[in-house]
Formats: C-alpha cells, structure tokens, sequence
C-alpha cells in the first residue's frame, strides 16, 4: 500500500500535523494542474486549420460541451466551466498516474483521485452547485424534486423519504466511483507486478508465469487507460445529469 501513502514530497519522513509540509499529493496535483494549462494553451492558438494539438483541445471541449447541452438543456452552457474542469482534472490525474515513471528512482507517479479526500471535494461542490441552482431557481419548491409529479398522497408518504435519503447519497457514490476504480486498478497492477518479480527470482516455470503476468499487465494498464476516461466521463455526466434535476425538477 505504499503507492498511496501520503508523505513529504522531498522526503523528511512522515506526514506531522503541521500544515506546511508539501507533500506528494500537493506535487501530483501541481503536476495536473501545468499539464492541464499546457494542454490547453495549445487551443488557444485559433487557427482556421486547427492543427493536432489545437484539433484535440477543441475535440474535448467540444465534447463536454455536448455532455451538458443534452443533459441540462440551453442553460448547460452556465455550468461548463464547472463540469469541464471535474472531467479534465479526472482524467489527467488518472492518466498521469498510470505513467510508468517508476522504473525510474524516486519517480513513482502519484494517482490523487486515489484518494478520497480529494474526488470527495469534487463530489461536494458538484452537490454544492445543486444545491445553490435549485434553491435560487424555485426556492422551496426545491424539495418538490423528492415526490414525482402526480404521485397518489400515500405513496408521497413512502416515496419523499427514499428519494430524500438517495439524493443525500448522490455526492458520497460520486465520489466513492472514481476513487475505488483507480485504487483497486492500482493494487492490481503491483500485485501482478509482484508476482513478475517473484517469477523471475524463482527461475524455472516461474520464467513461464512471468510471461503470463507480465502480458497481464500490459492489458490491465491500457484498461487502466480506459477506465481513467471512463471515469471522469461518468462524473461528468451524473454531474450534469443532477445539475439537470436542480435546473428542470420534475
């Protein structure tokens, strides 16, 4: 469990409670953060003919363009920003963590959407902009979003408080998504990483469970690939897809 143990960036040994000690996490995330700009600077470029670089920028802005226009509506447009950056900070910490960096010393990558804390903020302000739309569009008729549009009084009586504890639980599933697909697709990798290792100092048939393990891994890694996109695609979608309830209600 060591690839998610958070610890001072430049060593120092472990984590105190003091606030100002840079950690792994923070690096990773300021990692993101310039690849992220850098990417995008080269959609700014507005060129008639877009070349790869700007093709790609435009292509995934596009995209999530698309993403909250046909779940939200014309109105999609205000929240954008929002989901854009929940879909591309996903998917670059994703991607950045599943670089093979630790054949070098001291490189390993740090996947942060590994760790809860920090898909659970997303999650949080994703709830938080719900929340905030669907007060200041219809105020109290806000709570009308838990009893569907002609439902008879009695089944009201059952139906409000299952929709009330499930709309409670939206922001802890979106998290909990992202994080435990990228920690158990990580643990898979240096357990099957592991068994390589063990084959090659056993020699023999290990030699042949090596091959195996190690073909293994080259499938699972680009299946990390895909389910890093995966990943911030769904958030991206149950976002725009509550931000939709908020904005519309029934």
């Amino acid at each position: 469990m060591h690839q998610f143990t958070i610890s001072p960036a430049f060593g120092g040994g472990e984590v105190t409670a003091s606030p100002f000690i840079f950690t792994n996490s923070a690096l990773w995330m300021w990692i993101v953060f310039f690849a992220i700009v850098l990417f995008m600077w080269g959609g700014t470029k507005r060129q008639l003919v877009p070349g790869r670089w700007q093709a790609a920028v435009e292509g995934l802005t596009g995209f999530v363009d698309n993403i909250t226009r046909a779940n939200i509506g014309p109105e999609g447009r205000a929240y954008l920003p929002w989901v854009f950056t929940a879909f591309v900070f996903i998917l670059f910490s994703n991607w950045l963590g599943a670089l093979p960096l630790a054949i070098i010393p001291g490189a390993h990558p740090f996947t942060v959407t590994s760790q809860f804390t920090v898909t659970g903020v997303l999650s949080i302000t994703s709830f938080a902009i719900v929340l905030a739309v669907g007060f200041w569009k219809h105020g109290l008729h806000f709570f009308s979003l838990f009893v569907p549009h002609g439902t008879p009084f009695i089944l009201k009586l059952f139906i409000a408080p299952i929709e009330f504890v499930s709309f409670l639980v939206r922001p802890f599933s979106l998290g909990l998504r992202p994080f435990v697909a990228m920690f158990a697709g990580h643990i898979l990798l240096e357990v099957f990483g592991n068994f390589v290792v063990q084959g090659l100092n056993a020699g023999g048939f290990g030699y042949v469970i090596t091959v195996l393990c190690f073909l293994f891994l080259i499938f699972v890694s680009a299946l990390e690939l895909l389910v890093g996109a995966i990943q911030a695609y769904v958030f991206a979608l149950l976002t725009a897809l509550y931000i939709k309830d908020a904005v519309h209600l029934h």
